[in-house]
């Protein structure tokens, strides 16, 4: 164990609205968990990964691959406040990384690029990644969280409707392929630990009540947000065709054919 650790600590829920049971689905021949624990063992910066689960199930399943797993409370309200509890019992770390239980695909490079952004700027707290959008369906859509950030890299706002608004029509690509219509949250945080215990104690804010979206209680709260840039799909598994379609891809690239029934 180096002294101040990188840990990385993805919360895993048993229960999920659109696709119970979600971290469990095997139709790889192994649980999405452990995809997602297999993606984060490719970055560099991690030093330990643990699984923050409410549920057996979960945990068992973890033990099972050789993985760490961590048993929260029941009760919390978001994936925060249980990435909050695990972080609480690690005294040795200094940053952590809260990667979703949904998202078998990140890079071990964007990973490395959350925790690297700290470094780069000492005075945020907290940071995360941004890709470019180039399609308006997405721009468009409420579930696609768009990011504005400041010149020097830190989010200015966070918002489900389609920020920046272009006033004079949406740049195509045959115009200017450099230029992103606007920026894709991708749900990917690295925090200091300090600022993580605190982060339950900031008040609620009604930007967040309004746009659901927690990070703009830290932004309300008067706190930098470094957000990266990378060019990465953010795929985040929430509905049965999302995981069919990573099933299909997963076993395109290790040879096993497409799943029987899917087009």
């Amino acid at each position: 164990m180096g002294n101040m650790e990188i840990v990385g600590v993805i919360p895993a829920r048993f229960a999920s609205t659109r696709l119970p049971g979600k971290p469990l689905l095997s139709d790889t021949g192994r649980p999405l968990i452990q995809h997602v624990v297999e993606a984060a063992r490719r970055a560099r910066s991690l030093d330990r990964i643990i699984v923050a689960t409410d549920d057996r199930r979960i945990f068992h399943a973890v033990a099972g691959f050789g993985g760490e797993a961590i048993m929260t409370r029941a009760d919390h309200a978001t994936g925060t406040d249980r990435v909050a509890e695990v972080a609480a019992q690690l005294d040795g770390a200094r940053i952590i990384v809260n990667l979703q239980g949904d998202e078998p695909e990140v890079s071990g490079e964007a990973l490395d690029r959350a925790v690297a952004l700290l470094d780069e700027d000492p005075e945020a707290p907290m940071s995360t990644l941004a890709t470019p959008i180039r399609d308006e369906a997405t721009y468009r859509d409420p579930a696609c969280v768009k990011v504005v950030r400041s010149a020097r890299g830190r989010a200015l706002y966070f918002s489900r409707s389609p920020i920046p608004c272009h006033r004079d029509g949406l740049p195509t690509a045959t115009i200017d392929p450099t230029r992103p219509i606007a920026l894709l949250h991708l749900g990917l945080y690295a925090y200091r630990r300090d600022f993580l215990l605190s982060i339950g104690s900031l008040p609620p804010c009604p930007l967040e009540a309004a746009e659901k979206l927690e990070q703009l209680r830290v932004l309300d709260a008067g706190y930098p947000i470094a957000v990266g840039l990378v060019d990465e799909p953010g795929v985040g598994i929430d509905t049965p065709d999302d995981y069919r379609r990573f099933v299909d891809r997963w076993n395109a690239t290790h040879g096993f054919g497409t799943v029987e029934g899917s087009g």
